[in-house]
């Protein structure tokens, strides 16, 4: 498996991939054709902010598995495209958030009591102590737009300084934002009541641009720091606000564009105080997200759980061994129940029951997914499963019990078609011995693997054998078979293994006997001899 960095992370985190086994190449600054090149045989692919993870770079990486983000903000991917190719994303958020937050709480003091500007001066030889009378942060309102990771820390750092805190965020919950004893509020009451504003929120459509002159002019006489985008503040409007005096300063470390252009407004306002994106800058931050994106970049190599990934299927480290056993099964329940059905998929339906209900089985209902949709995509993975069911209309239902009447856990793949369905029942033997226990309501105990043969016939003397003899006239083995009967002389189905291929020519004429109503064949993976 190789490894393409094309921005710089710390070392740390390149060694934690070499460990592991894997090929890893640099390649700093590359764009265009370059970058599609570099990619183009590329297992994982580790960026920061400098490059841009398009569609036509996911079109170029066919064998890629995960982009990890040395990092939080992931606005420079194109999630949808990676979703759309199998492709997770994972972000590295806990690594820099101290170092963010210490970062604005110290542009926020910086601006608060203009530091930068009298260290310059005193540095010139000027003693300008009565040009800067500064701001206590004590009893004042900090307004914070993003009550997200960082902007929580935050908000914890300065309550403890004495500021009365609000927030504004439409996607926290009331009981988070009381524990941290801030008041979630408006946008536009946040910035009535804010002397401070502090800014966490990502860089996309409906957050660029969000703080621009109408906002600003609430905040007459407060500060503004902007330690998580450009982009979200209007960076013109800002220095004018600030220029005009009707506002009493800002401090912004991110910038629409970096690095920023020397005509950019701002580097002309003697009160915005101005940094070149430093917020994740420091040592321990900088190894921290290192190691934690080649960690995730590894476990999505071994299959394991990516724990930030952002466009796939989650689960708790602890739980995945309780789990994983039954990834292939729900995969394998899935590809049988979607070639029975044969037809258009209307539906989805998995079902828990028994110990396995108990669990957390998000990626298992997507292995199920990914098993009913690879006969009909070409690329698929438990990525981009479910949003191949949302794409074809298909609906999916997800259900639990803790009662299994037969086994200790079972899971159950329904594919439906209006009134037409078929179910299909896994569970494992032994701890981690999948098998197949009903079809369609009919008791069976298949081994499921490589070449499947199912057959509906009445239930009559001479049929199993009539369709093995029709087998062994083609030189097809029977490696093993299970049958199955409603009632004596109604409707049975019977379950094969065969060791190879079974033409069309071979079921035509299985089906040309009367007695049988229905041949279908399965192809699944082979198992290890």
């Amino acid at each position: 498996m190789k490894v393409l960095v094309t921005d710089p992370i710390a070392d740390a985190g390149l060694e934690r991939l070499r460990e592991a086994g894997y090929e890893v190449e640099t390649a700093y600054d590359v764009e265009g054709d370059a970058l599609l090149n570099a990619v183009s045989d590329a297992n994982g692919l580790i960026v920061r902010s400098g490059t841009e993870v398009t569609e036509e770079v996911f079109e170029a990486a066919e064998d890629l598995v995960i982009v990890g983000r040395a990092g939080i903000g992931v606005d420079n991917i194109d999630i949808d495209a990676a979703t759309d190719h199998g492709v997770i994303v994972a972000n590295a958020p806990e690594g820099n958030v101290r170092a963010a937050a210490e970062h604005t709480v110290a542009m926020a003091f910086a601006t608060a009591r203009s530091i930068p500007q009298a260290h310059s001066r005193l540095k010139g030889g000027e003693w300008a102590k009565g040009d800067y009378l500064g701001t206590e942060v004590n009893k004042k309102t900090l307004g914070v737009v993003g009550l997200g990771r960082v902007g929580q820390e935050v908000a914890k750092k300065l309550d403890s300084l004495g500021m009365d805190l609000v927030a504004y965020d439409p996607y926290i919950s009331q009981d988070r934002a009381d524990q941290l004893g801030a008041e979630l509020v408006d946008l536009d009451e946040c910035l009535d009541r804010a002397d401070f504003l502090t800014v966490h929120v990502p860089l996309t459509d409906e957050t660029e641009h969000l703080i621009s002159d109408e906002e600003l002019a609430q905040l007459e006489g407060g500060y503004l720091v902007n330690c998580a985008r450009g982009g979200v503040v209007d960076e013109e409007a800002l220095a004018e606000a600030v220029e005009d005096g009707v506002m009493a300063g800002a401090a912004i470390d991110v910038f629409a564009e970096e690095p920023v252009s020397q005509d950019n407004p701002l580097l002309d306002v003697e009160d915005v105080i101005v940094t070149p994106h430093l917020g994740a800058s420091t040592e321990a931050a900088q190894e921290n997200v290192a190691v934690s994106t080649a960690d995730q970049v590894v476990a999505a190599f071994r299959e394991e759980p990516v724990i930030n990934a952002l466009n796939a299927p989650s689960i708790d480290e602890s739980a995945f061994p309780r789990v994983e056993p039954y990834l292939e099964l729900a995969d394998t329940a899935g590809k049988i129940a979607a070639q029975l059905l044969g037809d258009r998929i209307a539906e989805i339906e998995v079902r828990y029951e028994g110990e396995i209900a108990e669990e957390d089985v998000e990626l298992v209902t997507a292995s199920a997914l990914k098993g009913v949709f690879e006969p009909l995509e070409w690329q698929v993975n438990a990525v981009n499963a479910p949003k191949i069911a949302d794409e074809r209309g298909v609906d999916v239902t997800e259900t639990k019990t803790r009662q299994a009447e037969d086994f200790q856990s079972l899971i159950t793949v329904t594919a439906k078609d209006g009134d037409k369905e078929i179910s299909v029942d896994g569970t494992l033997f032994a701890g981690d011995d999948p098998r197949i226990v009903r079809i369609d309501g009919y008791r069976v105990d298949a081994i499921p693997y490589g070449n499947m043969l199912v057959a509906r016939n009445e239930d009559a003397p001479g049929v199993i054998g009539h369709i093995g003899s029709v087998l062994g006239d083609y030189d097809i083995n029977i490696a093993g078979m299970f049958n199955a009967r409603e009632t004596i002389g109604g409707e049975a189905l019977s379950v094969y293994n065969l060791d190879g291929d079974v033409p069309d020519d071979v079921r035509e004429s299985l089906e040309a006997d009367e007695r049988i109503i229905e041949v279908r064949q399965i192809t699944l993976d082979g198992r290890d001899e």
